[in-house]
C-alpha cells in the first residue's frame, strides 16, 4: 500500500496538463508539442488525453493535438465555455495551422461538439475535416445500427 501511495503522490507532484495542447505532461509542454518533427500545419482536436494515446498507437498521425477536456453535454451542464475552445481559437490565430481534424467521439455529445467547432472554425479559413466512421473490421452488417451503416455508405472509398 505504501508503494501505491508513493506512486499517487508522485503523479500528483509531477503530472500536469500541457500549456499548449492540454495533454498530460511532466513539464510545461508534453512530448508531442515539444517534438520539432511533428507537423505544425495539422491539428487533431480530441475530447480527452486518452484519445491522444489511442490515436498515437496507430502511428498514422504526425501532426499536433488539441485536447478540449470533454464534450458539449447540456444535459450535464457542460457548455462550450467549459471546454478549451478559446485556447483552440488562440492557437489558430497565428496562421500556421492549415487543417483541423475533429476527432470527437461518435456519440450525441461528440457530434454536438464537432458541429459547434465546425461552425466556429470554417469562417477562419482553415480546412476542417472529421474522422470517418462506419463499420468496424470483423463486424457483421446484421449487427450494425442504422446510423453507423449510413455513415459507412457516406464515407465509402473508390477501390478501382
Amino acid at each position: 500500500m505504501r508503494r501505491l501511495a508513493d506512486a499517487i503522490i508522485t503523479v500528483k507532484e509531477k503530472v500536469r496538463f500541457c500549456a499548449t495542447c492540454g495533454n498530460v505532461a511532466e513539464s510545461e509542454q508534453c512530448r508531442i508539442c515539444a517534438d520539432p518533427r511533428r507537423a505544425e500545419d495539422l491539428l487533431c482536436v480530441v475530447e480527452e488525453p486518452k484519445d491522444v494515446v489511442v490515436i498515437e498507437r496507430t502511428r498514422e498521425f504526425r501532426g499536433r493535438y488539441h485536447v478540449l477536456g470533454g464534450a458539449i453535454d447540456p444535459m450535464n451542464g457542460v457548455g462550450p465555455d467549459d471546454l478549451r475552445i478559446r485556447e483552440l481559437l488562440t492557437r489558430l490565430g497565428d496562421g500556421k495551422v492549415e487543417e483541423v481534424i475533429i476527432a470527437t467521439d461518435p456519440n450525441i455529445e461528440g457530434e454536438a461538439t464537432a458541429t459547434y467547432l465546425t461552425r466556429m472554425l470554417v469562417p477562419l479559413g482553415v480546412t476542417v475535416s472529421r474522422l470517418a466512421s462506419g463499420l468496424p473490421v470483423g463486424g457483421d452488417l446484421e449487427y450494425a445500427d442504422e446510423v453507423t451503416l449510413g455513415r459507412a455508405f457516406e464515407g465509402r472509398r473508390t477501390v478501382s
